[in-house]
């Protein structure tokens, strides 16, 4: 039996416990289209559309559409209801998954994990808002014993799951293989690897146990109905490279000119940076595409800002660095 939630202030006592909800379970499958053509129908405009850490022109891979599709209607409902009551969940995720410097969209793993239930138990015995097994939650730090189980607790089971998945994005450097991993273990997705004799999982997805499969499938999918749109975690490694590398393809020539590129490292945020500079959202997008997603992915990122705008920048970067931070990590404090 399951007992000994910890509590503390910081944990999943400040938290009421999630209602029942038609969210997803880890069992559950959805079957591959029959006929290719059918994953280039439906939702078209919307996949054709999105865009990825603000870098326009990626849609949604068509070998996932009558996936996503399918599982939009079978499960929207219930995860636009979850909109409603998870919000201090999300709040708690985005902190910790920040602090570890992973993307906050990786809260949406445990949507589908456990449909935020802290005393979720899925069919192959894993446990918690982040479906632990006990060898993995012991090793990721958390206390498994019969009458005591931290992977019920909210706040130590997302550090387990951050330490997880920084482990795994590590070794794969690829958000598709990362959510794959989490699911069936390392193991199998290195046997992927090796009989597709490719690292793209839309070529060796079909060399994975299909609830794997499918399961990075439904994480595309949960993305699309909070976020409305696609982002740097539901790409390959390929596609967000290719993204990135032609992030200045929308300056012009006289843009290009007048701008410099600066190499920044550390936990910067646009919001921050907009203040200090004085410079509308749509201008330092269009200089900077992805940039919030991608220096929190890497850590880095090459800065590029119209001459008077960096010389603002480079003037104040260490104050704009420690506002970010803060920013980040405080944000009930945001104004």
């Amino acid at each position: 039996m399951l007992v000994g939630v910890t509590v503390n202030s910081q944990s999943s006592a400040s938290i009421s416990r999630p209602p029942a909800t038609d969210a997803p379970r880890q069992q559950d499958t959805l079957s591959l289209p029959a006929n290719p053509k059918d994953e280039l129908k439906g939702f078209k405009n919307l996949f054709e559309t999105s865009t990825v850490g603000g870098v326009t022109g990626t849609r949604l891979n068509p070998m996932a559409i009558s996936f996503v599709e399918s599982y939009m209607r079978k499960y929207g409902k219930g995860l636009r209801e979850m909109k409603k009551w998870a919000t201090p969940y999300f709040t708690l995720i985005d902190n910790i998954l920040t602090q570890h410097g992973l993307p906050r969209e990786l809260k949406y793993l445990a949507v589908i994990e456990s449909g935020l239930r802290y005393n979720a138990i899925s069919w192959t015995g894993a446990v918690g808002p982040w479906a632990f097994m006990p060898a993995a939650g012991r090793q990721y730090g958390l206390a498994v014993t019969t009458g005591y189980d931290e992977r019920l607790d909210y706040y130590k089971s997302t550090h387990a799951a951050a330490r997880m998945l920084t482990d795994l994005y590590s070794k794969y450097q690829d958000w598709l293989l990362v959510i794959a991993a989490y699911n069936c273990g390392a193991g199998n997705v290195d046997k992927a690897i090796r009989r597709s004799g490719s690292r793209d999982f839309w070529k060796l997805q079909y060399y994975l146990p299909t609830e794997s499969m499918n399961h990075v499938k439904k994480f595309i999918s949960t993305h699309y109905v909070f976020e409305g749109e696609g982002g740097i975690t539901t790409v390959t490694k390929e596609e967000t490279a290719a993204l990135l590398l032609n992030k200045v393809s929308a300056l012009n020539e006289e843009e290009l000119k007048n701008s410099l590129s600066y190499k920044i490292t550390g936990r910067f945020h646009s919001v921050v940076i907009l203040k200090y500079i004085e410079m509308e959202p749509a201008g330092f997008n269009k200089y900077n595409p992805g940039f919030d997603d991608s220096i929190a992915l890497n850590g880095t990122y090459e800065l590029r800002l119209p001459v008077p705008k960096m010389n603002l920048f480079i003037a104040k970067r260490y104050e704009i660095l420690e506002e970010s931070i803060q920013w980040i990590l405080n944000p009930s404090g945001r104004r």
